[in-house]
């Protein structure tokens, strides 16, 4: 992906650097919409995924360490021993050749919708019939909806809002140039189909605007033109002491102001489809923005319309361009039975997208509607719109029950939805607090508390993922509902430690950070060290950062330990190095699905010690997070868990080898295909 100068600059010895390990996944999504074991449309979405992938990273990381370039330049990456300046460099000198693949694959793609019967045109394909439509379409619809302006003393450069495309043009009148621009709005139906032929044909919004946005500047000659997107930095700090001072103790209020701030924030990144240098200059200076921050992109800003495409072809075609229609399943021992009781016998295990989410969503019904449940707590995290475990929590309050949420304020890009919530459950009489301190609450836990005849008894829920109905229908996630009384002890003591802002609690079976899961994790590992070439650790995640985490594989590593790990998006650990990580494996898996559960599997047969859990091995989750991880207890579930595990580890068909050079390679197998996740989904009987 990058030239060898760079590499040999982010990677140091066994570690690679976080920023180039997330660019080399996101180019393992766009491998996806090439592989043509996907259906057309699902690999339409792939390259779609991998542009707002590329996106979010601009603003979330890219701004980042323009920010910390700014408050610490001196500063340097852990791993590689970059400053935020040096890490900026290297990856702006490889987004190049990203549009390039992403122009590519685009090109690839509309070539096979061509032959299925769509044809998505630009500006220059257009026939002359096919252009006196199009003008007809844009001067009724489109014209009369854009907002063009000349730029002059009177009329200053307006300020472009974050990723909404516009079209800046060098304009002439009676020899004097000036520059006009065009803001298109997201109004616009952004899909125009043109009447006429056997195929259907398809030119977008952007693309007719760039062909007779002229028409708005009557009067004036047009010397150059171009389309641009601005990305703007959305990374953003809010701590406590701010609150405290500035909004009267209202974290609410703080994260409210912080939201709209976002979309004035500094640019990063500038999109063009235009080589002009002279408008390239001029939005550069207008913008305050380095040319090395200015890119071409020769075919779209984004791809989102490619999720529309589905509509454009006819119902009989359409299921050999999808993925085949799968339904989460109920497992048939859990209908229609109360729950609350069935969990006090045996451990309930989930497996998302497999199994339904309406499990655990009855099981809160249920809470709320029995007499004998006083307490139920959560943390919240990300919540779907118009919510079903809102919903059911807002019914256990108007039942009288004790309802507690730890909403998570600082959910990136989830921030509004969270306070609408917030509110929500304050106003039906929940108690609802904002985390602990400056730590961000992502640990993934329910507990429920039953008083029946005089004793007291706890269900608790630990999960992998977000109480999201949407997401467990596109995520992998793991899920246990355990009535052991140790865990809901320390469910109940972990709530309570978040109420009274105890960071220090100990806890007898949970691995809670900041306090105890990075050295609890540690112990595991050094168990594992001591038995040399017979210890064996196997885990899945969804990124591997933390320096210390890191240097200990290593130790195990070099002490002959067989290490098997999942990884699905950034692995700073560089494994296959001799005398260092050469019992290390890595690959990772791209698919239908997200790989998102995290799971640590140290030792194996009766020695085997099996956590599942929020938390990532990223210096950010257990250092700077509230996160729990969990022991599986129940040998049925700790079987269902580790044969997962296992499959997941032998995938050949979307799993990738992390090399020794920092480069994913796919897997070669002499024997049968494994796809980890249609296997699950015919296990599971999930195809209708």
């Amino acid at each position: 992906m990058a030239s060898n100068k760079i590499i040999s600059r982010l990677i140091k010895g066994n570690i690679i650097n976080r920023e180039y390990s997330w660019l080399e996944f996101n180019n393992r999504v766009l491998d996806q919409a090439m592989d043509l074991t996907n259906p057309l449309l699902e690999r339409c979405k792939f390259l779609s995924i991998f542009k707002s992938n590329l996106d979010e990273f601009t603003m979330v990381r890219l701004g980042s360490l323009e920010n910390q370039n700014l408050s610490s330049p001196d500063e340097t990456d852990n791993k590689t021993g970059l400053t935020a300046d040096e890490q900026i460099e290297a990856i702006l000198s490889i987004y190049p050749k990203l549009y390039k693949s992403a122009d590519h694959t685009f090109n690839f793609l509309k070539g096979d919708l061509y032959e299925k019967g769509v044809n998505i045109l630009k500006a220059e394909d257009l026939s002359q019939k096919q252009k006196a439509k199009c003008l007809a379409h844009f001067s009724e619809y489109i014209l009369p909806r854009i907002n063009p302006l000349v730029l002059d003393q009177k009329h200053p450069m307006i300020r472009f809002q974050n990723l909404r495309t516009y079209m800046v043009l060098l304009l002439e009148r009676n020899g004097r140039q000036m520059f006009g621009v065009i803001t298109l709005s997201p109004n616009i139906e952004r899909i125009y189909r043109i009447d006429g032929g056997k195929k259907v044909h398809l030119i977008l919004s952007e693309e007719l605007l760039y062909l007779y946005g002229n028409l708005a500047f009557p009067g004036y000659t047009v010397k150059e033109k171009a389309l641009i997107r601005i990305t703007r930095n959305a990374d953003f700090e809010a701590s406590m002491e701010e609150a405290d001072v500035d909004y009267n103790f209202d974290f609410s209020k703080l994260i409210k102001t912080k939201i709209e701030e976002r979309t004035n924030l500094s640019p990063v990144r500038v999109e063009i489809n235009s080589s002009s240098e002279e408008i390239k200059n001029y939005i550069a200076k207008q913008a305050g923005i380095k040319k090395n921050h200015i890119f071409e992109s020769k075919t779209y800003f984004d791809f989102k319309f490619l999720f529309k495409l589905a509509s454009y072809f006819p119902q009989d075609v359409l299921p050999s361009l999808q993925y085949r229609p799968f339904k989460p399943q109920i497992d048939p021992k859990l209908r229609g039975v109360n729950l609350l009781n069935y969990v006090e016998k045996k451990d309930i295990f989930l497996s998302y997208p497999y199994d339904s989410m309406d499990t655990l969503i009855t099981l809160l019904e249920q809470a709320g509607e029995d007499k004998n449940v006083t307490n139920i707590k959560i943390t919240i995290y990300r919540l779907m719109d118009h919510s079903r475990i809102a919903n059911a929590l807002l019914r256990a309050a108007e039942r009288g029950k004790d309802v507690t949420a730890v909403m998570e304020l600082c959910a990136r890009f989830d921030e509004e939805n969270n306070l609408y919530y917030a509110n929500q459950l304050r106003d039906a009489g929940c108690t609802v607090f904002y985390g602990l301190g400056d730590y961000k609450v992502h640990s993934k836990i329910i507990s429920i508390t039953r008083e029946k005849d005089g004793k007291v008894s706890y269900i608790t829920h630990i999960g992998t993922g977000n109480y999201n109905e949407g997401t467990s229908k596109q995520y992998t996630d793991l899920n246990i509902i355990t009535s052991n009384r140790e865990i809901g002890e320390d469910g109940v003591m972990f709530f309570r430690n978040l109420a009274i802002l105890n960071l220090e609690g100990e806890y007898k079976r949970l691995l809670v950070a900041p306090s105890s899961l990075k050295k609890g994790l540690i112990a595991e590992i050094d168990k594992e060290i001591e038995k040399g070439s017979r210890g064996l650790i196997m885990a899945k995640m969804n990124s591997l950062t933390d320096r210390d985490m890191i240097e200990k594989l290593i130790e195990a590593s070099q002490a002959g330990v067989r290490i098997y790990l999942c990884v699905r998006g950034i692995c700073c650990l560089l494994p296959g190095v001799k005398g260092s990580t050469e019992n290390i494996s890595v690959i990772s898996i791209v698919g239908r699905f997200l790989e998102h559960s995290r799971i640590y599997s140290f030792g194996e047969g009766k020695d085997e010690r099996l956590y599942i859990g929020s938390a990532d091995l990223m210096t950010r989750n257990i250092n700077k997070r509230v996160e729990i991880a969990a022991p599986v207890l129940d040998k049925n579930v700790q079987h269902k868990i580790r044969s997962l595990l296992t499959l997941i580890l032998s995938d050949t068909v979307k799993g990738r080898r992390l090399n020794s050079d920092g480069t994913y390679s796919k897997i070669e197998s002499l024997s049968s295909p494994v796809d980890s996740q249609e296997e699950c989904l015919k296990n599971n009987n999930c195809y209708s």
